[in-house]
């Protein structure tokens, strides 16, 4: 099953664990599991189009998410996707 990770950072705005366990071939389906788990995470990290936010960065282990239109990027089973926030600033 693949796991999602939220950074400590992070969760100071969304309500979720460090680590959840999704179900979910694509980076989109483990993320409406995530909303699923955790009601509302969802809405901090994509528009209301289901496209990712531009203040938030997804990897699937070391490789960056790709299509963050439709989040079609595919996941393995035994995969780990990271959420971040992305930082700005200097």
């Amino acid at each position: 099953m693949p796991t999602v990770r939220f950074p400590p950072h992070l969760l100071r705005h969304v309500k979720a664990a460090p680590v959840v366990a999704v179900r979910g071939a694509t980076v989109a389906e483990a993320l409406l599991d995530v909303e699923r788990i955790f009601p509302g995470v969802r809405d901090y990290l994509v528009d209301e189009r289901g496209s990712l936010r531009k203040h938030v960065n997804i990897f699937i282990g070391e490789q960056w998410v790709r299509d963050r239109v439709a989040l079609s990027d595919p996941i393995a089973e035994d995969a780990e996707v990271f959420v971040f926030q992305a930082l700005s600033g200097g």
